[in-house]
């Protein structure tokens, strides 16, 4: 199980590395104000963005990253040479520590969620356990090097292709590497500092609009603003809500959202801060700027497709115009070619993830990867005719306000009056493109819906730019109560905070699930098991168990236990991991889910044995007691597997047979 000081000193050192490496960047770039509550996403970004081409033809190693984050902080505070830097403003005018203390603490809620639970009766594991099994990815590059090899599927002699955005769980694995640690406490490490990061972002837009230190801590209460659902669930009943508001989904505001999916988290973090740099880079104009944005935008591609691609993509097209438009009429040309010579240069560093993007959508057999439609706001009970007619303005009228009751329509009216009050011409700028991106955020999660998978992953994720935004400009209205603006604004947002508090409670203390005991116990004692299939399949190898093993650990089945402990790579993990993560077609991949279930079920026929081992390159097979084939055990009749360990009752270990193979099965 992971040690839960391991993680929490490991995330400690890798924000105080990426923290200074932004300092020293973001110093040249941002407003003073945002200079420290930006660096540790900024030095992420930049490190993490830089590292992994490094590391496609370096040897990835404890002693290469070591090597290369220190040549990185090395080159950066060499740019000191490069020209004076600007002094940073006086303690007044910036987040207070308190208030950095506070994003911490906030930032332990996901992270504890990713942290098991062990009782008396064994382990539990929480709801979003669920998402978090794909830190096997972790697990892989860390034993298997870059470019990562696909833990979750491959056929026999194919190292299998990743089909996914996996920036996020390359810096993971650089912690893991450097540090020693696991996949699960890398993991637990980097969803605690997508959280920190973020809400420490929020706090510095708050400061940096407001001029008030008291908004630094506003954003981080409203960090914990969560949905009305709870509230009304509680009211009405589930069924009843259900009626007129459509079912619960993974649309929900931030903290539910940092629990679940901290690469997309932390993926709007990048959005974000590259809207500020660009806003920064249309007046101070420079190769290294260019640079730093190109990076920015870069992670947050290669963090997520939805939110750092098609999100930021969506809201380039209004804040470019934007900035021209702010821009002095006959600097408009040189900052155009500016803007467009960062936006190919991008484009070229993240190539590679888009052309693995396209083939994963092509191989789908999808007509259309995304399309565009209004998302569904109200429930069954509203007509079919009248919904398609009231579904669009109830995204905004009703929706919104009940997902983000403390910061949508506080937030808004803080930037409304913000644009209409505020002389500065720079600052103006900044609310502009900030409004730009937050309106543009809103609508893409209004309008694109995403059709690989069975949820719709684009438009819930969209959302995160738009929340961090409205986050952070909540909390400067609530920092200027005392005006009247400011009173109401207050009332606003606080009733929204009051009213979204079951929820909140819900999502953090109600983030462990329950379990039947007789699972809780069974996984407490499989690392055991794991251990024993590392001792018989080299680090290349590939093994199976049952796609359902253990399923009732989390809400919905997945093989959480291989995922977890295993630090192996899966012939066949399950339909849910090899769902996003695997570029096969709907067809392909339920065929073989069907397979593997009916071989562990003691279903299996000859045939399919024979395919485990020759087709989909099983080398170690995991019967447990609980699987239906325990009885009547397939492996043990085949001449293709030999029996290599077991703990009576418990779990047995086989290992495919050395060439050359026995003459009855070669003569198949």
């Amino acid at each position: 199980m992971p040690s839960i000081i391991i993680a929490a000193a490991c995330a400690l050192a890798a924000t105080v590395y990426w923290a200074l490496l932004g300092t020293m960047l973001g110093r040249r770039m941002l407003p003073p104000t945002l200079v420290r509550p930006a660096a540790p996403i900024l030095g992420w970004a930049v490190h993490s963005a830089i590292a992994l081409p490094l590391f496609y033809v370096l040897p990835f190693t404890s002693v290469s990253v070591a090597v290369v984050a220190l040549a990185l902080l090395c080159a950066v505070a060499a740019l000191h040479l490069y020209g004076p830097l600007p002094p940073l403003m006086p303690p007044a005018a910036m987040v207070p520590l308190a208030a950095v203390a506070l994003a911490a603490i906030v930032a332990l809620a996901p992270a504890s969620a990713v942290t098991p639970e062990v009782t008396a009766g064994g382990v539990r594991l929480s709801a979003e356990m669920f998402d978090h099994s794909k830190l096997a990815m972790i697990d892989a590059m860390t034993r298997l090097g870059m470019p990562p090899v696909n833990p979750f599927f491959g056929l026999y002699g194919e190292p299998g292709r990743l089909a996914y955005y996996y920036l996020y769980y390359f810096s993971a694995a650089q912690c893991a590497l450097v540090a020693g640690l696991t996949g699960w406490e890398a993991d637990i490490a980097m969803t605690w500092f997508a959280a920190f990061s973020s809400v420490l972002l929020a706090m510095g837009i708050a400061v940096h609009l407001s001029e008030r230190r008291s908004a630094a801590f506003w954003a981080g209460v409203l960090a914990l603003s969560a949905s009305l659902r709870v509230l009304f669930k509680f009211l009405v009943g589930d069924e009843r809500l259900g009626e007129y508001l459509a079912a619960a989904s993974g649309y929900d505001g931030w903290l539910f959202q940092s629990f679940w999916v901290p690469q997309h988290l932390i993926s709007s973090s990048c959005v974000v801060l590259a809207t500020i740099l660009l806003c920064s880079f249309a007046v101070r104009r420079s190769l290294l700027a260019c640079v730093i944005i190109m990076l920015t935008v870069a992670a947050g591609f290669e963090s997520s497709t939805y939110v750092g691609g098609v999100t930021f993509a969506l809201a380039a097209i209004v804040i470019g115009p934007v900035l021209l438009w702010r821009t002095e009429p006959k600097e408009r040309l040189r900052l155009l070619c500016w803007l467009a010579a960062t936006a190919v240069a991008t484009l070229l560093l993240v190539s590679p993830f888009l052309h693995d993007q396209v083939a994963s959508v092509a191989s789908r057999e999808t007509a259309s990867p995304i399309i565009l439609r209004p998302m569904d706001v109200f429930g069954w009970s509203i007509p079919q005719a009248l919904r398609a007619i009231i579904d669009g303005p109830g995204y905004w009228l009703v929706w919104l306000p009940f997902y983000l009751p403390a910061t949508y329509i506080a937030g808004l009216a803080t930037l409304a009056y913000l644009l209409r009050t505020t002389q500065v011409s720079s600052q103006r700028t900044f609310i502009l493109v900030l409004c730009a991106l937050t309106v543009m955020s809103l609508i893409g999660s209004w309008l694109l819906i995403s059709t690989v998978g069975y949820n719709n992953d684009l438009g819930w994720r969209a959302l995160l730019p738009a929340a961090v935004v409205l986050m952070a400009a909540a909390a400067c209205g609530l920092a200027q109560w005392r005006s009247i603006l400011g009173r109401g604004i207050a009332v606003v947002a606080l009733a929204g905070l009051l009213l979204g508090a079951p929820g909140t409670y819900d999502i953090i203390f109600n983030a462990i699930t329950d379990s039947s005991a007789r699972s809780r116990a069974v996984f407490a004692g499989t690392p055991e098991m794991w251990a024993a299939v590392r001792r018989h399949s080299a680090p290349t190898e590939r093994v199976a168990n049952n796609p359902l093993f253990l399923e009732d650990m989390t809400p919905w089945a997945v093989n959480s236990s291989w995922a977890l402990l295993s630090n192996r790579s899966s012939c066949f993990a399950g339909r849910e991991l090899t769902l996003a993560y695997a570029a096969l077609s709907n067809e392909r991949r339920e065929g073989i889910d069907a397979q593997f279930i009916r071989v562990f079920a003691g279903k299996g026929s000859e045939s399919d044995i024979y395919e485990l081992a020759n087709e989909y390159g099983c080398r170690v097979i995991v019967l447990t007691r609980q699987d239906g084939a325990w009885a009547k055990d397939p492996f043990d009749d085949s001449p293709l597997y030999r029996l290599v360990e077991e703990k009576k009752d418990a779990w047995r270990v086989y290992r495919a047979v050395d060439y050359p193979l026995p003459q009855k099965v070669l003569a198949r």
